[in-house]
């Protein structure tokens, strides 16, 4: 076992027993506070934030400039995560002192910061990986064929989304206008079916040129970390316009990510031999072993508890999907993010998407306030909660993916 991970490790500063961070975890995020101006890097232990700037500019921790401290993550991950967070790990570690050298220990606290995007997001792709979700849209959109196009078991299916509108948690959702189907034709203005999806994404730490595949079994060297995704989705905009092509403007509005980025090394305790898939994949996606993360997911809608599922389960591992992504020679850059696409168990309650929750809008919810909900309305707050935990082990969290739909932009 990595010693970062060892349960017994010990911190010598307080960590609360459910805190999404304890010394096992310390993922990664950009930052600021008070007046600055630019994001910089650290690392989250508890309700604190290692400052790497401050502990870089301290001497007790060096990097190759500061600028790979500042902005991004790219340039930090590029040059390489695990290192930085096996020191940090030591730094913190009960009994060690080092990080006495540093103005205020080299900490900030979390209420104080600001929280940004932790990656430059350069591409951004989503994936359709659930096969219960796959299951369930086709028997809404296609109940006299099988649900399961014929191509869904034997290549992971992906469109490629919009960089720019991939946001940090606690950003606000616009509704978006679009076209929308109607008896008499087409009609233009806001959504009226705004959706959630509930995803587990990954950012890229390792390039390839342009040229370059990755076999699948190497492909989670070449991941730098796991947050959790909110694919928003128009789902009348999106149902008029995705034949032939696929999704457009019904996505390409707003996706939400976490701003705390957990290594894939923090995860490797979690790691799980996958669901047996049949037929057996083409070799270049015959991973061995394939693996899954187990990681239970939640979803809140204004503070009411409306789904929760495992992330387990999804026909598609993370290793398949970046292995085909990668297999046609396209370069793979550092911070490039590949969402799962909706997470979807095989319960009414363990469904990822109003949609479905829903079944397109037939079947009412309810929330904790009394009312009803098929699809959003304005003011509401979505947030995505998501961990892993074993038995006895310490918690590694994912911190939350919120965000809260504001109306649409009058024309």
């Amino acid at each position: 076992m990595n010693a970062t991970n060892d349960p017994g490790l010990r911190s010598w500063l307080a960590v609360d027993d459910s805190s999404d961070f304890p010394i096992q975890n310390l993922p990664f995020g950009m930052f600021t506070t008070g007046d600055d101006q630019e994001p910089r890097a650290g690392v989250a232990i508890g309700n604190q934030i290692v400052d790497l700037l401050a502990v870089h500019r301290s001497g007790v921790m060096s990097f190759p400039s500061e600028a790979m401290l500042r902005g991004s993550l790219n340039s930090l991950f590029a040059f390489g995560a695990e290192p930085v967070r096996r020191r940090v790990s030591e730094l913190l570690t009960a009994g060690n002192k080092e990080l006495s050298r540093v103005p205020n220990r080299g900490m900030v606290g979390m209420a104080a910061a600001e929280l940004h995007m932790p990656f430059t997001v350069g591409d951004y792709v989503d994936f359709y990986s659930s096969e219960q979700h796959a299951t369930n849209v086709g028997r809404m959109f296609r109940p006299d064929d099988p649900p399961l196009l014929p191509n869904w078991r034997h290549v992971p299916i992906a469109y490629h989304g919009r960089a720019s509108t991939v946001v940090v948690s606690g950003s606000p959702v616009t509704r978006p206008n679009g076209q929308r189907p109607g008896p008499d034709g087409p009609t233009f203005g806001p959504s009226r079916k705004l959706d959630i999806e509930l995803e587990v994404g990954f950012f890229t730490g390792k390039p390839t040129a342009l040229g370059q595949t990755i076999a699948v079994d190497d492909a989670l060297d070449h991941i730098g970390g796991v947050v959790l995704v909110n694919d928003w989705s128009a789902r009348d905009i999106q149902a008029w316009e995705y034949r032939p092509l696929g999704p457009f403007l019904g996505k390409s509005f707003a996706t939400s990510t976490s701003p705390w980025v957990v290594t894939t090394q923090a995860l490797a305790p979690f790691m799980v031999e996958a669901t047996a898939q049949e037929p057996e994949p083409l070799p270049y996606l015959n991973a061995k072993p394939n693996l899954a993360l187990d990681l239970t997911l939640q979803v809140e809608l204004n503070g009411s508890l409306i789904t929760g599922t495992s992330f387990r389960d999804m026909y598609w591992t993370m290793a398949q999907q970046l292995a085909h992504a990668a297999s046609n020679g396209t370069a793979i850059r550092v911070g490039d993010l590949y969402a799962s696409g909706t997470v979807s168990g095989p319960e009414r309650n363990q469904f990822g998407s109003l949609l479905e929750l829903s079944w397109n809008g037939s079947e009412p919810i309810e929330i904790g306030d009394g009312t009803q909900r098929t699809f959003l309305e304005d003011g509401d707050t979505v947030r995505i909660t998501g961990w892993c935990q074993s038995d006895h082990g310490p918690k590694i969290g994912f911190g939350e993916c919120v965000g809260t739909v504001v109306p649409a932009v009058d024309y």
